[in-house]
This record gives C-alpha cells, structure tokens and sequence, in this order.
C-alpha cells in the first residue's frame, strides 16, 4: 500500500468516527471538532470538514515524498438516532488518538467494536415504562393512570425497535406510533373505568416527542452551524406534526 492508499484509508477512518457520532446523537459542532483535530493528530497540514446532518465531506491535506496531497472523502448519513452510551466511547476514542495515535487498523476495529455493541434491552423497555408513568403523574395522574402510560411505554419501545428499521421514513414512524399507541389508550380506557386517557396519552407521548433533536438544532444554530441547525428544526418541526395528527386521528375514531 503507498502512502495516498494508506492516507486515503485512514481519512476513511476518521469517517467512520464521524458516521458513528452523528448516528447516535452528537451535535455537527462536536463531530467536525472531532475530525479536525484527529487530522492534525495523523499529521494533516491542513483539515477542512463541512458537516450536516445527512452529510460529511472531509478533505485533508498530507505530506507525500512527491510533495502535498489533497485527500477528500465524503459520506452519506442515513441512520440517525441517539446512543450517548457509544457517543461518549467514541469521544473517549478521538480523544485517545489524540494523544496518542494508533495504526489504522487499530481504529477501524475500535470502532466497529462501538458501532456494533447493543445495549440492555430490559433497561430500554424499563426506562420507557417508568418514563411514561412518571410523567403521567407529573401532569396530575392517578397511579392507575401512571401503570396504564407505563404499560403502554413498554408497547411504544416495542414498536420504536421494530419500526425504525422498516420505517426509514421518520414522519410515518411518528404517526404509526402514536396512531396505534393512541388507538390502545382510548380503547383501554373506554373499557376500564376511571382511568384518563388525556393524561396517559400526556405521558406516552413525552416518549415521542423530538425533544433532543430541537435542542440541538438551536444549539447548532447558536453555535453558527446554521444550515444543519434550520434542516433539523425543520425536520422536527415536521415530526412533531406527524405525532400530533396519529393521536388526534385516534381520537377521531375511538376517543371522540
């Protein structure tokens, strides 16, 4: 391998980094402050990263026998959801290169081991169950009405898991969910007396809501990434519909 095959592979390393951030839910922000300081890590001249939320176009300049070499690699993002227990190991990992850079076969396992690893489904499904029931009570529910959101929770984590793999297509994901989440919440309590579907529905639906995709888009506004910013306010914004017109169309059919 000569040395424009060994840099075109490690660009194509830092890349797979920078995938994997954007993927489980870091800000463009920190994905490009990555990349560039992992370029002057490897010994780039000079690094420019463009960054959006679909998109990363790297290109970094190197010193060859023959003299300066321009390298430029870009990826498509399709995948993007939020892990900030892979986040923060590969933070740990650019951070580790940082200072001490390792071969590129090194990294690229590195991160394949992070990229592949899952997490605990009970504590997933546990986390949703009591999230739901918890803010079911925060909103001036009854314990019925928390162990109804929590039951229900369990069955929005199931149909997250199942959906976002054949739904790529996150507005129809939304309305799915909180059509057949909303559909089972006023059927169950038209059937089961004194419990309030407006609450349950309230704390289900705190499990849907974009709340980290809108708070990094403001953030990525301030910071002055402003075309990723306004792409996934616009994005969320669209979401947040999709999620409104499932539960009303439930209570369309059953509710009202």
């Amino acid at each position: 391998m000569d040395q424009v095959e060994q840099y075109s592979a490690l660009v194509d390393a830092f890349l797979d980094i920078g995938e994997a951030m954007l993927a489980t839910g870091a800000e463009i922000n920190r994905t490009e402050d990555t990349l560039m300081r992992l370029g002057r890590a490897y010994g780039a001249k000079e690094t420019n990263v463009f960054v959006i939320t679909s998109f990363i176009l790297v290109t970094m300049k190197f010193e060859l026998e023959e003299g300066e070499k321009n390298i430029t690699h870009s990826r498509r993002i399709f995948n993007i959801g939020t892990d900030f227990t892979k986040l923060d190991a590969l933070n740990q990992l650019s951070r580790e290169c940082a200072k001490s850079p390792m071969n590129i076969e090194e990294l690229k396992r590195r991160t394949a081991e992070i990229k592949s690893g899952t997490s605990s489904s009970f504590m997933r499904y546990a986390g949703s169950a009591l999230a739901a029931g918890g803010f079911a009570v925060f909103f001036g529910g009854t314990a019925t009405d928390a162990l109804a959101a929590g039951v229900f929770g369990l069955l929005l984590c199931f149909l997250q898991a199942f959906l976002q793999k054949k739904c790529p297509n996150k507005m129809l994901y939304y309305f799915i969910c909180s059509l057949i989440s909303g559909l089972g919440i006023y059927l169950v309590s038209r059937l089961i007396s004194g419990l309030n579907a407006d609450i349950i529905i309230i704390g289900d639906i705190m499990l849907l809501v974009p709340g980290k995709a809108i708070t990094t888009a403001a953030r990525d506004i301030l910071l002055g990434d402003n075309i990723s910013g306004i792409m996934k306010l616009i994005e969320s914004l669209f979401w947040t519909g999709a999620l409104a017109g499932g539960f009303m169309l439930a209570i369309r059919v059953i509710g009202g």
